[in-house]
């Protein structure tokens, strides 16, 4: 892997926390082989774009204990800049991972009052936004904590004054905002984006009432210029003001779809970043989170794009849905 450079062309932010996972399936309660890895939304895209070739640095608070060490060490040995801000405040947050069945996945956090909780505007480094191409944020960074919320507002400040493209996934956790509180916030960032990213529900969330293909043409009323409809085994849609275009969905053996989204987000942000048409885009980004879904984790099986290619050649004509 080649280093990165001192211009990373995409900047992201957010909290990462450790993660703990049960090999075999089954609840916790009765688990008893674990295994210890890391997660969080914006350093899986970050890690996923690192991997497609794309030059990215993570911005996060962790703890200053080993889970934090963990976190910061991982993301880096996928070669991505970590920009950490140790905490001796705070511990860094936890996620635990179980597989009820073997179909289905189920994720409990304890965040409250983690480092990455406490990120704040002085955590933003002079002249790193403005140095990127691109800022990519996610709703989950909007709802953690006021002083994150802030912070994601004032790096979206930052990005326009610097004429920096700003991406965003709405990727909704209820656990850390009710509807009528979270629908209001989230709609409020996904209108200073260029480009928004969503789930059918997710996007309803941002205009009660309405269906998502309503909520997305309201969307594009307003700052972005794309709004991408995330359809999970269905494919997805990119519905500009000028077309839609729909992409179908790939058939696999799916292990885990945690994290699918995520690789999806970096599939298309890389097409964004090397010219690639909105088909093009649509299909990398299937692609990978197809590909994501077929091993456990959360980021482990982001695919390269020789392996994107390979997957894509070894498919054929792929199936369908």
């Amino acid at each position: 892997m080649t280093a990165v450079s001192d211009r990373p062309r995409v900047a992201t932010l957010g909290e990462t926390m450790a993660l703990v996972r049960s090999r075999d399936i089954g609840s916790l309660r009765h688990a008893s082989d674990l295994a210890l890895g890391v997660g969080g939304a914006e350093s899986n895209v970050a890690i996923a774009l690192r991997r497609l070739g794309v030059d990215v640095t993570w911005l996060g608070r962790v703890g200053d204990d080993s889970l934090g060490e963990r976190v910061v060490r991982e993301i880096r040995a996928e070669g991505v800049d970590a920009r950490a801000v140790v905490d001796a405040g705070a511990p860094t947050g936890l996620m635990l991972k179980e597989r009820p069945h073997p179909t289905s996945t189920r994720v409990l956090y304890y965040r409250s009052g983690s480092a990455g909780s406490r990120l704040s505007p002085s955590d933003l480094p002079d002249g790193w936004i403005e140095q990127a191409d691109l800022l990519h944020l996610t709703g989950i960074t909007a709802l953690i904590s006021e002083s994150a919320r802030e912070t994601l507002s004032v790096a979206i400040d930052r990005a326009r004054e610097a004429g920096v493209v700003v991406t965003f996934d709405i990727n909704y956790r209820s656990s850390l905002a009710a509807p009528a509180v979270a629908g209001p916030w989230l709609r409020e960032v996904a209108e200073r984006a260029d480009i928004v990213f969503g789930g059918a529900e997710e996007f309803e969330l941002l205009s009660p009432r309405t269906d998502a293909a309503d909520a997305c043409e309201r969307l594009l009323a307003h700052r972005p210029t794309e709004v991408v409809l995330k359809r999970g085994a269905e494919g997805a849609t990119t519905i500009l003001s000028t077309q839609v275009v729909d992409a179908p969905g790939l058939v696999v053996d799916v292990v885990d779809t945690v994290g699918a989204g995520d690789a999806f987000v970096a599939g298309y942000l890389s097409g964004v970043l090397d010219g690639s048409d909105v088909a093009a885009r649509l299909h990398r980004a299937n692609v990978c989170g197809a590909m994501l879904c077929m091993t456990p984790g959360d980021w482990e099986s982001s695919p390269t794009l020789r392996e994107v290619r390979q997957f894509t050649a070894g498919v054929g004509d792929p199936v369908l849905r």
